[in-house]
Formats: C-alpha cells, sequence, structure tokens
C-alpha cells in the first residue's frame, strides 16, 4: 500500500454538511428568515450532521455553491404551502400562506442535489417539494376529498397534543423503510391539510395512512438516498426509536457522501 494510499485510510471523517433551507416569516412588519429547533437539534445531535442554514430569500444564484459544501439536503416542513401553478392547479386554498422564495429555490436545489448524487431527506413539505420538483401533483384540500380522513391538526390543542401519535402507518414490504423500521406499522403524528396525489418521476410509495395517502417515499432509481415522510418524525425525536433510526440512516447515507468525497480529494474535501 502507498504512503497516499495509508494517509488517506487514517485521516479522520469530518462531520457531514447538510443544507437546510429556510423559509418566510413576517414580524412586525420586518421579513425573516426562520429555521425551527426541533428539526435543527435531530439533525446535529442524532444524524450527526452540520447544519447550514440557506436562505431563500436570495435567487438560485449561489445554489451551485452551496451544494458544492454539501454532503446532503434536508428540506423541512413549514407553515405554507407550495403554489399550486407549480405544479398545474388554481389555488384552492387562497387564505392558507405560501412561500413562493422557497418554492423557487427547493425546487431547483432537489433537482441539482439529486444530479450530484447528494442524500436527500424530507419532512411535510419537504416531502412534497420533492414530489412536486419530481413532476407530481397535490391534493390541495385533502380534508375535503372524499375517502380521505383529517389530518390535520387542532390548532386549539396544547402543541404536546398536536404532535402526538394520531394513526398508523402501515409500512410496505420488503421496502428499505420496512427493513429499517424492522415493523409492518407505525404510530405517526399527523399535521397536514394537503397531501400527495400523483406520484413524481422514480418515486415509489412505501408507507400508507390507513385511508391509503401517501404518507412515505423513496426514489431508489434516481439517487442513492432519496426519502422523505408526510409526519414529523424531527418532534422529540430523542424519545422515538423509529424516528431515531430515520435520522441515522440519514446521517449514514450523509457520512457515505463524505467518505466518498475524502477518497477522492483528501483533506480538502
Amino acid at each position: 500500500m502507498s504512503n497516499s494510499n495509508i494517509g488517506n485510510k487514517n485521516q479522520k471523517l469530518r462531520k457531514p454538511v447538510v443544507l437546510m433551507s429556510m423559509g418566510y416569516q413576517e414580524r412586525k412588519g420586518h421579513d425573516y428568515q426562520v429555521m425551527t429547533h426541533k428539526y435543527i437539534t435531530p439533525l446535529a445531535e442524532i444524524a450527526g450532521c452540520v447544519p447550514v442554514l440557506v436562505p431563500t430569500c436570495c435567487g438560485t444564484e449561489d445554489l451551485e455553491q452551496y451544494l458544492d459544501m454539501a454532503d446532503g439536503v434536508y428540506l423541512t416542513g413549514a407553515g405554507s404551502n407550495i403554489d399550486p401553478t407549480l405544479y398545474g392547479q388554481e389555488n384552492a386554498t387562497p387564505e392558507k400562506g405560501q412561500d413562493k422564495n422557497r418554492d423557487l429555490f427547493d425546487l431547483p436545489l432537489i433537482k441539482a442535489a439529486i444530479a450530484r448524487g447528494l442524500p436527500i431527506f424530507g419532512i411535510c413539505r419537504g416531502m412534497q417539494e420533492i414530489n412536486v420538483a419530481l413532476g407530481g401533483d397535490m391534493y390541495q384540500k385533502l380534508y375535503a376529498e372524499p375517502g380521505f380522513n383529517d389530518h390535520r391538526e387542532n390548532p386549539e390543542d396544547p402543541v404536546d397534543v398536536q404532535y402526538a401519535p394520531a394513526h398508523s402507518v402501515q409500512v410496505a414490504a420488503n421496502t428499505w423503510l420496512h427493513k429499517l423500521l424492522q415493523s409492518d406499522t407505525i404510530q405517526v403524528n399527523s399535521l397536514h391539510g394537503q397531501g400527495l396525489k400523483t406520484l413524481g418521476k422514480g418515486i415509489e410509495a412505501i408507507a400508507h395512512a390507513e385511508d391509503g395517502l401517501v404518507e412515505a417515499i423513496h426514489a431508489p432509481s434516481i439517487s442513492p438516498f432519496l426519502f422523505a415522510v408526510q409526519w414529523h418524525p424531527e418532534w422529540q425525536a430523542a424519545k422515538n426509536p423509529d424516528s431515531v433510526k430515520i435520522f441515522e440512516a440519514f446521517g449514514d447515507a450523509c457520512r457515505q457522501q463524505v467518505k466518498k468525497k475524502q477518497a477522492r480529494y483528501g483533506n480538502a474535501a
């Protein structure tokens, strides 16, 4: 073995850098870019990654530079809905807030991250963004669709009640998620008014709610790790064994990306 190979083998593996796109919020006449702690902490503490919060208010001019430093992409939930014109529908929920800057940043981000082979993990709105980016569409008013349950939380409930287990999810047999969780059925929270309708290209549904709604997706044909869920595993993640497994799996995928870079470029990666 050459000296250079010995050096590469013994070099310390750095923590993966993961991009988290922020969202818009208005406070007392000022525009903010925000990200809640509940999404950040499990990425750092369970997945073992370094979060990099990316503003979406400045457009995509620097997107490739952000991706140059990234080993993964983490798309979180938010209080806003995706602009339905991006998936060919008129807006059926004009009373609901939107975040068009995030839409116009995250959809190109997803496509560019896929092109680079980066791991991608999405939660709630993040899963919906992945679906739209790959050509899918949405139920804008899931609660008004025949045959579906109302998956929204009660806004009058305390937060710990809103995020409590609300229904079961059936995990498809012989899927990546089934192997990870080692379970046919899990209990999840439910805090969303929209849901996936037509799946985007390359996306596979790997878990469903009791009413048949898609609750988790996977896209192994287009990415080594592209996984997303409709529920909120980030909520008190350290106390939920299923959430721990999910965040650890994402962290492991990002560490594999670091290993590839360091094998190629050495400590400069």
